[in-house]
């Protein structure tokens, strides 16, 4: 799902839910507060953590690479194949797949399953595909994701970018915690499904306690990223293995359409309703582009991609196709989340419920530390680029993007407090956090298309080449715009309401530094956000959106 790299002592890159993937410190040099450069504006942000840049996107998992300088010319700069594909393996496996059975149970059987994976396996690789090239087309632009509307579409477009990137990350992260309960609630009925004021009031003790952690300095720490590995790569595979040796034909016959157990809609209904999840945990996808520079060999980012690509898409697969073969379609839709516990309780037994329940929170936890890291950065980052409004940038006498941090962590507390009100708030929260990552997939996608129909960065490009790149970037547009429609008009509603009020910040951002406060297209951009969010808080105030 959603892991995040960031930079370790001495300049070494390591994913913080991953392991330990590091470039050596004489190659890649970190400096306290560098400078980046920023094409659209000119070189003016630093790092928000002198020595320790940090950056995203599970996912949206992109990084601040601006903020070390290489000698892509010394030998041990260089990483090998299996580290790529490594990268783009641990950036893609998270707390997500711990949730499929049941996301598909309740949508489809095998013969849906089959075809939603091949649709979001080649959507979601012509997407990696974009950020690879994108890396090699504009290495410049190395300040997230978010950096690419800004380039290609103007301020205000890589404003509501950032906000979304942001706010996708703050749902996420909520989730993390919804998530967290409901594993304990297979222990603790006062958890219930992570909702309950018990799971809410723990949580909220947990959010402060990390924060005060961050805001004293605290980054990452190799041991905890080697367990985070252990804990969710190991017990996934024994998964697999464990169910795939329990396989019961006939069940998995009557699962392949799972038309005798009631109507679940049209094949294409079917395969619709699982796109979100399908995206959720491939968040992440781009991780091994923002290496680029790095690679041993330049051909080596896109076998990376493509190996670390198929070996997820595959594990994910396993996962779904291996519930079906023990449990009926109907029994998987009514398992509670994380849905593997009891999925493979019913295999082996009461030890089974703990030992995946250990996996999720392990790997949970040690993702939430990541990616609040990374949110606050998705706000200070613009802010020092003067983007966001100049209080966003400051920074404490560690070295942490304080103000930032707060607002992050307040915005998951409210988030959570939500979740007591909010029916089905773990699979809320993660379609939301789904839909809002789709914006800034959406903007980079079509920029790369911008530039292979326009040209821009193509010279001396052979023509084969520009070609094939605008037609990946041509699909990866048509793919992401495909899962707007199928994130359903709530859920592009309930964004507008977030970016909408969000504008204040833009504007006071303009405002500080005197400059003008919309183009012409940007001021009709602004309004269709703004009719989109009245008619979502409205929706929301008289019940025609529930949440």
């Amino acid at each position: 799902m959603r892991a995040a790299y960031r930079a370790g002592p001495g300049g070494q890159y390591v994913d913080t839910a991953v392991g330990d993937y590091s470039l050596s410190a004489p190659s890649i040099e970190a400096r306290a507060a560098p400078a980046y450069s920023d094409p659209v504006e000119g070189t003016k942000a630093v790092s928000p953590f002198p020595g320790d840049p940090c950056s995203g996107a599970g996912g949206a998992t992109s990084v601040t690479m601006s903020a070390v300088e290489s000698d892509v010319s010394a030998p041990d700069a260089k990483m090998s194949l299996p580290t790529l594909t490594g990268i783009v393996v641990g950036g893609m496996v998270g707390a997500g797949v711990f949730s499929l059975p049941a996301r598909f149970g309740v949508a489809t059987g095998i013969l849906g399953s089959l075809i939603a994976w091949a649709v979001a396996g080649a959507g979601m690789l012509m997407l990696a595909f974009v950020f690879q090239n994108l890396a090699i087309r504009k290495p410049e632009l190395d300040s997230g994701v978010f950096i690419y509307a800004k380039a290609g579409f103007g301020d205000y477009a890589g404003f509501n970018s950032a906000i979304g990137f942001w706010a996708s990350t703050v749902a996420g992260n909520t989730f993390y915690w919804v998530f967290i309960g409901a594993t304990l609630g297979n222990f603790f009925d006062g958890f219930g499904d992570g909702a309950t004021v018990l799971a809410v009031g723990v949580s909220t003790v947990a959010i402060w306690l990390f924060h005060y952690l961050i805001a004293r300095g605290v980054r990452d720490a190799a041991v905890i990223n080697r367990i985070v590995t252990v804990f969710k790569i190991i017990p996934i595979l024994v998964f697999i293995v464990v169910l795939l040796f329990s396989f019961d034909a006939g069940i998995f016959a009557d699962n392949w359409t799972a038309t005798g157990y009631g109507d679940l809609g049209s094949l294409n209904e079917q395969v619709r309703n699982t796109m979100l999840i399908t995206t959720f945990v491939f968040i992440g996808i781009e991780g091994a582009s923002v290496y680029s520079r790095y690679a041993k060999r330049r051909e080596d980012v896109g076998r990376a991609t493509v190996l670390g690509f198929l070996s997820v898409l595959s594990v994910f697969a396993l996962v779904t196709l291996s519930s079906y073969s023990v449990m009926t379609q109907p029994d998987l839709a009514k398992a509670r989340q994380p849905s593997m516990i009891p999925v493979f309780e019913y295999v082996v037994g009461d030890w089974g419920r703990w030992f995946i329940s250990a996996a999720v929170i392990v790997s949970v936890l040690g993702a939430y530390l990541a990616w609040t890291l990374m949110a606050a950065e998705v706000m200070y980052i613009p802010a020092r680029n003067e983007d966001f409004p100049e209080f966003l940038g400051q920074e404490n006498e560690h070295g942490t993007p304080i103000t930032a941090l707060v607002v992050t962590s307040l915005a998951i507390q409210s988030l959570l407090v939500l979740t007591l009100v909010v029916d089905d708030a773990l699979n809320f929260m993660l379609d939301l956090s789904t839909s809002l990552a789709l914006l800034p997939y959406f903007l980079a996608a079509a920029y790369a298309l911008k530039l292979g129909l326009t040209g821009e960065s193509y010279e001396g490009v052979h023509r084969r080449v520009r070609n094939r790149e605008t037609i990946v970037a041509g699909v990866a547009t048509a793919y992401t715009a495909f899962l707007f429609d199928a994130a359903g008009l709530k859920f592009v509603l309930l964004m507008t309401v977030i970016l909408a009020p969000a504008a204040l910040l833009y504007i006071k951002a303009r405002t500080e530094r005197g400059r003008r406060l919309l183009s012409p297209t940007e001021i009709g951009l602004f309004v269709l956000i703004l009719a989109g969010g009245v008619i979502g808080a409205v929706g929301l105030w008289t019940g025609r959106i529930t949440i």
